[in-house]
């Protein structure tokens, strides 16, 4: 595990944490903004750490394994039909799958 040299830590005030957290969908009490504030702070010095590394000459990769890609050959095949396709639905009309509503106004009424 690499670990980065201790230096002066990156301080985060209030607002950056809770901006942070607002992005991520997380809604912190103070306490736990107070126990995450240094967690990020090592974590954006880690961060600064790795981008001062000379990467000059290195070959930029996806994976850190050796491996190719096995793909399957592109090509048409046999599907099910319709009806086999929604034989197992627990609700379907002729054609297609039934699904109760997520989005719009008949989303609304049923909350």
């Amino acid at each position: 595990m690499l670990v980065a040299p201790k230096t002066d830590s990156i301080i985060l005030s209030d607002q950056e944490v809770r901006k942070l957290a607002y992005l991520a969908r997380l809604d912190l009490t103070q306490q736990e903004l107070d126990e995450v504030r240094p967690q990020l702070g090592q974590i954006l010095e880690f961060i600064k750490t790795l981008s001062e590394l000379n990467t000059e000459g290195i070959e930029p990769m996806t994976t850190a394994l050796d491996v190719d890609n096995r793909w399957r050959q592109d090509c048409c095949d046999s599907s099910l039909s319709c009806d086999e396709a929604l034989s197992n639905a627990p609700s379907a009309d002729d054609e297609c799958f039934l699904v109760p509503a997520v989005l719009g106004p008949a989303a609304a009424k049923q909350s």
